[in-house]
């Protein structure tokens, strides 16, 4: 199964997410889970934030080498499940067209800390880790 971790740039939340998931399956020794990233309006090449990279690398994580890129449509329909941060993101893939079953939207959503403190990243880096422990309980097994 693959899923796809969107936001709206993706340098903050969507890798964090992407990152967060890898980690947890890996810990979890779950196999046949794999999972990616992409923005709604992305600044293509852009580095993950500074904040991003310091709360993923507090817990041992690497976001380092992360480059932010555009969603595009091969993604999505490559894609078994879309994991969007808000409503609003989940609203846009509907409308162009991807099916509903196929949108999972964070509850509660995960509000975007862009430009906001180190807390601000280490809360939502802590919701996210929070939503993504629940979506893998819920994925199927093997």
């Amino acid at each position: 199964m693959k899923i796809l971790f969107i936001c709206t740039g993706n340098t903050c939340r969507s890798p964090m997410a992407e990152v967060l998931f890898r980690d947890l399956v890996k810990k979890s020794g779950r196999t046949g889970l794999f999972c990616a990233s992409a923005g709604l309006s992305a600044p293509d090449g852009a580095p993950a934030s500074a904040h991003a990279v310091e709360v993923c690398e507090e817990i041992g994580l690497d976001l380092s080498r992360h480059r932010a890129h555009t969603l595009s449509r091969d993604e999505v329909d490559a894609a078994d499940l879309c994991f969007v941060m808000t409503p609003s993101h989940g609203f846009v893939l509907r409308r162009a067209g991807v099916p509903e079953e196929k949108i999972r939207v964070a509850n509660p959503e995960i509000p975007d800390p862009y430009g906001g403190d180190l807390e601000a990243y280490r809360r939502c880096r802590d919701a996210l880790k929070t939503a993504l422990e629940a979506l893998l309980e819920e994925l199927p097994h093997d």
